[in-house]
């Protein structure tokens, strides 16, 4: 079914967030919620669980050969610290870091003295990422990852030529979703794959009907069409380049008066 298909606009009273609710009060969800006056629930459809420290030698693993670690996300940080000190290993101040943006970057503030190591970062894509790492291809390289590698990653990072292996730091599981069996949303806000293969996998008779699919991400919306979901908001685009924004815009045409 085409990402284009769309249904009339229908008015939206609820919306479900397949993820963690946010912590902080500036959350754009927030603001949107009190806005356009619409209730807006968060449930996880996934969640991490970490490797441990077999699990990291099992895959022939050993943390005091690399002197240079690649991180593409926050949870590659928590799960790569967490293992290092289940394995008694400390991470050397000469240690090289490469995050894929600013974000993840400064994330790693949480485990080290920022301003006293050797930090780079992209600008979000892995291709920028790499292209940052081959200036000095020197060492070997580490990247903490999920069971859930994109392939995009290690096709950059080969591209390269550098001396690198992955581990399956942490694995991302399916939520138990049977508290919302009955239970009935306006709309649905999808941010990964895995947030579609969970909604099947508690959800095996799943029928769409008037349920608005949101979709952020391009891995995401390829999920969605094989499933043959019929997608009524994207994001990002040039005009709304955030899900709340795309929400927004859905809600403001849906709701307004005729």
């Amino acid at each position: 079914m085409s990402e284009k298909t769309v249904i009339k606009k229908q008015k939206v009273k609820t919306i479900l967030v397949s993820q963690p609710e946010p912590t902080s009060e500036n959350s754009p969800y927030i603001a949107l919620a009190e806005k356009e006056k619409v209730k807006i629930d968060f449930v996880p459809f996934i969640h991490v669980e970490g490797a441990t420290a077999r699990d990291i030698r099992k895959q022939k693993i050993a943390l005091t050969e690399y002197d240079a670690i690649i991180f593409t996300s926050r949870n590659a940080i928590d799960h790569y610290f967490r293992l290092a000190e289940e394995m008694r290993y400390t991470v050397p101040s000469t240690m090289r870091y490469y995050c894929q943006s600013e974000a993840i970057a400064l994330y790693l503030q949480r485990y080290i003295v920022y301003r006293k190591r050797k930090i780079s970062y992209g600008n979000k894509t892995i291709s920028d990422l790499a292209n940052i790492i081959s200036k000095t291809p020197e060492g070997r390289f580490l990247l903490p990852s999920s069971d859930k590698l994109k392939p995009e990653i290690p096709n950059a990072l080969n591209e390269i030529g550098i001396n690198w292996n992955s581990a399956t730091f942490f694995k991302t599981c399916i939520s138990d979703l049977s508290e919302l069996k009955n239970v009935y949303y306006d709309i649905l806000v999808f941010y990964s794959p895995s947030g579609i293969e969970s909604l099947y996998k508690n959800f095996p008779d799943f029928k769409q009907n008037d349920t608005r699919i949101a979709i952020y991400g391009k891995s995401t919306i390829e999920a969605a069409n094989q499933r043959g979901i019929r997608i009524d908001i994207m994001a990002p685009t040039p005009e709304t380049p955030s899900m709340t924004m795309a929400l927004q815009k859905y809600i403001r045409e849906a709701n307004s008066k005729k």
